[in-house]
């Protein structure tokens, strides 16, 4: 769904000035990485034109960007211009989903649902994949909507199971599995599903005989459930056993792609690199799983020092969940290397040919920046970040963070200020607001009131024990201070709580401590 144009495309001469005065402005934004500004100059040209496949370009855009506000009015109009696009229909009820407006996400989905030729309840499963890569506590409410006329389909309580486990609800992914199975014994999937959430909630040796007992009672064992109690036995670090289980389905089915996947990845937790290379290798070849294939092989290249076929594997991790951290990794062998002009070219080709990652792309970059002490240059990219994702928390203490780097202490106060303001209920802003008031201003009783409520949200975080304790060292509360530093060290051995440690033992005389 990700869209990337570099100059006007042919069917803007068709349309009137407007529309292709702001078609042009668009592209131009997108060569400069003003994507939004992008997003909103499509937007506009869509809101002018006739034409769905503008209105397709400027949803694909600000989909791809994540701009949500100009996406939802630009697939309305696609919507709007071509009634039977099953495409514009999906976008409408993802970017509503993205929203939050949960309601009008469920209408879209039920009328692309209703569109389809298998029974609804059946097309729910196909829904699984789709919503598992938004937030999990939205893609649960909506599916629980859309299962709620189906009380008696075991597919639409299986949907449910999945997401509500994805969104933590562990009870009602059980009881929903449950539910499933008795309504369709024969079906392998509810079963796994139930053990996972039993897994989930804690009880390993229950989850692993659950599963183990649907092999044993089966005279033909579904594979789908070997690779279950594999995965299983993987999570509890019984590695060895979860290959014995791996190998036994690929002896019945040699080139089935999950198992191989599946292989392959317990090899190379095994440090079993040649094994694991010609599993990847094997699995490049069938077609399947490809972008894990090389990530994998990236890594394993990178172990063994061959970094010129390192950088060939990572580059070509264009989608999934390993592709941030592979383009990273490109990014960091090249500073290695000495080639910082090619690292930051890399990442912004990287971001103009997939720009689902574009934003992401910028941050790495602003990381490699501030790596180097280019903190100016960082600061820019972070300005960016900021604008373009403002609901996101981590951007802005980033930020907030390199400015104090930088010695802006006020300015870093301004920006953790609007953290604790738009998220007053964030540990993570209290905290870091709170000590950066304890640490290098004497505003110490608002520090110890943002801290004590970080503390009271997450008493066993080291990081927010650690800054309790140094409030108390700035009050001259030394014992009662070292005692807490004491215990944030035990939970987390991190330098900077050692060095606090050391400060405090040392302005009371215990040079030796």
């Amino acid at each position: 769904m990700a869209c990337s144009v570099v100059s006007a495309p042919a069917w803007a001469d068709s349309e009137n000035d407007r529309t292709t005065s702001h078609i042009i402005a668009a592209e131009e934004a997108l060569e400069e990485q003003r994507y939004k500004d992008a997003a909103v100059e499509y937007r506009i040209a869509a809101s002018f034109s006739d034409s769905a496949l503008v209105a397709a370009t400027a949803t694909r855009v600000a989909h791809s960007y994540g701009f949500n506000q100009d996406a939802i009015k630009s697939a309305l109009r696609w919507v709007k211009l071509d009634q039977e696009s099953e495409e514009a229909l999906l976008y409408v009820a993802q970017i509503y989903l993205r929203l939050g407006k949960i309601r009008e996400s469920r209408r879209n989905f039920e009328k692309l649902l209703r569109r389809g030729k298998e029974p609804v309840d059946q097309q729910l499963l196909r829904l699984i994949p789709i919503l598992g890569r938004e937030d999990s506590e939205r893609a649960y409410q909506l599916i629980r909507q859309l299962a709620r006329p189906y009380s008696k389909s075991a597919y639409a309580h299986y949907a449910v199971a999945v997401l509500a486990l994805e969104a933590g609800y562990v009870e009602t992914a059980s009881k929903r599995a449950q539910e499933a199975i008795e309504l369709d014994p024969d079906w392998v999937r509810p079963h796994l599903i139930y053990a996972r959430a039993i897994l989930v909630s804690g009880d390993e040796e229950k989850a692993i005989d659950y599963t183990a007992r649907l092999i044993g009672d089966d005279p033909e064992p579904d594979p789908e459930a070997r690779l279950e109690l594999a995965i299983i036995l993987v999570s509890v670090g019984r590695d060895d056993d979860a290959l014995s289980q791996v190998n036994q389905v690929m002896l019945e089915q040699p080139h089935r792609p999950d198992g191989l996947r599946l292989m392959a990845i317990i090899n190379f937790r095994l440090n079993r690199l040649d094994a694991a290379q010609s599993d990847f290798e094997d699995l490049l070849a069938t077609g399947s799983y490809r972008m894990d294939a090389f990530y994998y092989l990236g890594r394993i290249a990178e172990r063994n020092n061959n970094r010129g076929n390192a950088l060939s594997l990572y580059s070509q991790v264009r989608s999934g969940n390993n592709a941030i951290a592979s383009q990273s990794s490109v990014a960091g062998i090249l500073v290695q290397q000495g080639e910082i002009g090619k690292a930051l070219r890399h990442l912004d080709r990287f971001g103009e040919q997939n720009p689902v990652y574009a934003i992401d792309m910028l941050r790495l970059k602003a990381q490699v920046l501030v790596g180097l002490e280019r903190h100016e240059e960082a600061l820019e990219y972070f300005d960016k970040i900021v604008s373009y994702r403002p609901e996101e928390e981590s951007s802005h203490l980033v930020r907030a963070e390199l400015l104090l780097r930088m010695g802006n202490v006020d300015d870093a106060i301004k920006q953790y200020r609007v953290a604790v303001k738009r998220w007053p209920d964030s540990a993570s802003s209290l905290n870091a607001l709170g000590y950066s008031l304890a640490d290098l201003t004497d505003r110490y009783d608002e520090a110890e009131r943002l801290i004590l409520r970080a503390l009271k949200m997450e008493p066993e975080s080291a990081a927010i024990i650690d800054s309790w304790g140094w409030v108390l060292y700035r009050r001259g509360k030394n014992e009662e201070a070292l005692n807490y530093l004491q215990q944030a060290y035990q939970k987390l051995r991190d330098p900077e709580i050692a060095g606090h440690i050391i400060e405090v033992l040392w302005v009371m005389g215990r040079n030796e401590q």
